[in-house]
């Protein structure tokens, strides 16, 4: 068996749970909880009944009720203290409670109207005035949905006194007196056809509570209730909470009950008799009041509570979007970081490329000068010997011989040796030229091996010979060790590219007319080698290369290593040469740097890793002194 479902019910908890119009009875005579029960039924309510106060809050854990009736003597928790119980919850406060007794005590019904109930009738009162009055609380119940409008969370109650100036005078100043000594604020409105329906929209002067005289003549109570009825249904779909009506009737009409009947369906919350007295009608304002207010109170902390939802949304809106910005800013600047670097790496890749052709083109270049010059070299060298030879025998046999010409062919034979001699020293340079262009280039020493710096610094000052000519000097200061393990021919070029740009920059930096020096070119450079220490427990093989040059202006120092970069003249460079170095020494892992020398010239620095290679105990560390090497 259910909580809301005992021994008497035919309708079972699932029948009833979407049903408006549950109320639940709180009974303890098996008797009198069966014809309330049937006779409620009967108009069509859903019933649940429960025998005790206790037991009536154990089943609001499951469901809440539309209407509470209640029993006032009850075993344990009477109906009075149930009351406060439901008032005393935010979630039950605004449940209505309407208390039924036998009880004749004196007091009895002021004191169940204080302890929170919404009504009190006798059991004995008519079925039907019972109907009304409980269809009155539930269209109250109805009305507590909450609003977005603001509301103040606390104020005073406003009362509107509809009343005629003679009922005003005979009656109503003790009512007056009454509730401003309860704190509300009381208006008087004896001609109700001047009420407007902007009363009930005007936050700042709507009436909690409206009381109509209608036992007056000057006006028909009854219209002014329907009147205010249909108002309030239009303030009631804006969500707002709407006034209570009280009717106040004369108790000796002849026809009190149909008229009642009246009273309730022109929409009148409660009606009470004018014979009641001051005091007992304020309290029955009181108890009207009390429930606007609960409403209100609801109403103002539901709108806290969307405001307060709202709030979370937007702020975790705002953090979402600062989020989203965040991270497509940091998305943006990888994007960015990630196309940098691979236009870094396509321009060091489109330097090697033409670094990879150069090589190829050149050597492809020497292979050919190679293959057409070496062999009639070899030939015209073979012949030569032959030839001087042929000379040594016929000299000789010239020496013995008498004849009196003998002078003038021992003469011409001297002077063909002599020939023969400048002949062989001619084409030995050839050799050498060749020699020292198939070692610069040759792509198999593109892996690293261990090479004689000195001997590899002069293969390339005898590239440079006809550059250099004869006033540019230069100077070898080796303090480092002669062996280095390395890319024998991708060093030469990094050296090579250095000292030939030096060589351009004195030659630019001459004087138009050099007549003055006698048409010769004067400048420096110099080669110094040395170890230093990099302090993480490795040695550094060091090449500094300086000129007497005009040296690089600091600008164009920051983009001296660009690809494509040049100062020179179009047409006279590419601006790979300083690009393509850079990559070698990076290679070797290694730093190229540039600045300015002490004299005014440029001042290029290259470091790599010292590796003395494999074999290193008959490698000499002795240094070089300062020598001059003028080409």
């Amino acid at each position: 068996m259910t909580p809301w479902q005992d021994d008497d019910a035919p309708m079972p908890l699932t029948d009833q749970q979407d049903h408006v119009d549950t109320l639940l009875l709180v009974e303890d005579s098996d008797t009198q909880a069966l014809r309330i029960r049937r006779m409620l039924e009967g108009h069509g309510f859903h019933v649940h009944r429960v025998a005790s106060g206790e037991a009536a809050l154990d089943t609001l854990d499951e469901r809440l009720p539309g209407l509470v009736i209640a029993d006032y003597h009850l075993p344990g928790m009477n109906g009075g203290q149930l009351a406060r119980q439901l008032r005393m919850n935010a979630v039950t406060r605004t449940i209505p409670v309407l208390i039924l007794t036998e009880g004749i005590e004196p007091g009895l019904e002021r004191e169940g109207l204080e302890s929170g109930a919404d009504a009190y009738i006798p059991k004995s009162s008519d079925p039907a005035l019972i109907v009304f009055r409980i269809r009155a609380l539930l269209r109250e119940h109805a009305v507590h949905a909450p609003s977005l409008l603001p509301q103040r969370v606390f104020r005073r109650a406003r009362i509107m006194v509809i009343a005629p100036e003679p009922a005003h005078r005979r009656a109503v100043p003790e009512l007056i007196d009454q509730l401003r000594r309860d704190g509300h604020i009381v208006t008087l409105c004896p001609d109700p056809s001047r009420l407007e329906p902007s009363l009930l929209h005007d936050p700042d002067h709507v009436p909690d509570c409206v009381v109509i005289d209608l036992a007056c003549r000057e006006f028909d109570g009854l219209a002014v209730c329907r009147r205010l009825d249909e108002w309030r249904q239009e303030d009631l779909l804006s969500g707002n909470v709407p006034p209570r009506i009280l009717g106040v009737d004369d108790a000796s009409r002849p026809d009190a009950k149909e008229f009642s009947a009246r009273v309730f369906e022109a929409g009148t919350d409660d009606l009470v008799s004018r014979d009641v007295g001051p005091a007992a009608l304020a309290l029955r304002i009181r108890v009207l009041v009390r429930r606007k207010l609960l409403q209100d109170d609801v109403r103002r902390i539901e709108v806290e509570r969307q405001a307060r939802e709202i709030a979370v949304k937007s702020a975790r809106a705002e953090a979402a979007a600062i989020a989203s910005k965040a991270s497509l800013a940091e998305a943006l600047e990888q994007a960015n970081r990630e196309l940098a670097d691979a236009n870094r790496k396509l321009i060091e890749t489109q330097g090697k490329l033409v670094q990879t052709a150069k090589m190829a083109s050149l050597g492809e270049l020497v292979a050919g000068i190679a293959h057409e010059i070496n062999n009639p070299l070899a030939f015209i060298l073979a012949h030569k010997d032959t030839v001087a030879r042929g000379l040594e025998r016929v000299i000789s046999m010239e020496a013995a011989c008498t004849d009196p010409d003998h002078d003038n062919r021992a003469a011409i034979l001297n002077k063909c040796r002599d020939r023969v001699g400048s002949m062989n020293m001619g084409l030995r340079r050839i050799q050498n030229l060749v020699l020292n262009l198939r070692k610069f280039s040759r792509l198999d020493e593109g892996l690293f091996q261990l090479i004689d710096v000195p001997e590899a610094l002069e293969t390339v000052m005898a590239l440079l010979t006809q550059k250099l000519g004869s006033g540019i000097v230069v100077r070898h200061r080796y303090e480092a060790p002669d062996r280095l393990y390395c890319q024998a021919a991708l060093l030469n070029q990094v050296i090579m590219n250095i000292i030939s740009n030096a060589a351009d920059a004195i030659l630019a930096a001459q004087p138009d007319d050099m007549s003055v020096r006698g048409g010769i070119a004067e400048g420096e450079i110099e080669i110094h080698t040395f170890l230093t220490h990099n302090g993480e427990g490795r040695d550094s093989y060091v090449f500094v290369i300086t000129d007497s040059g005009p040296g690089i202006a600091p600008d164009v120092q920051e983009r001296i290593f660009e690809p494509f970069f040049t100062t020179k003249p179009v047409g006279a460079g590419t601006g790979l040469g300083l690009a393509i170095a850079y990559s070698v020494v990076q290679a070797h892992q290694g730093s190229l740097s540039v600045g300015s020398a002490p004299q005014g010239g440029a001042r290029f620095t290259i470091s790599v890793p010292w590796n003395p290679g494999p074999a290193t105990e008959d490698q000499s560390t002795t240094s070089r002194p300062l020598s001059d090497h003028a080409r």
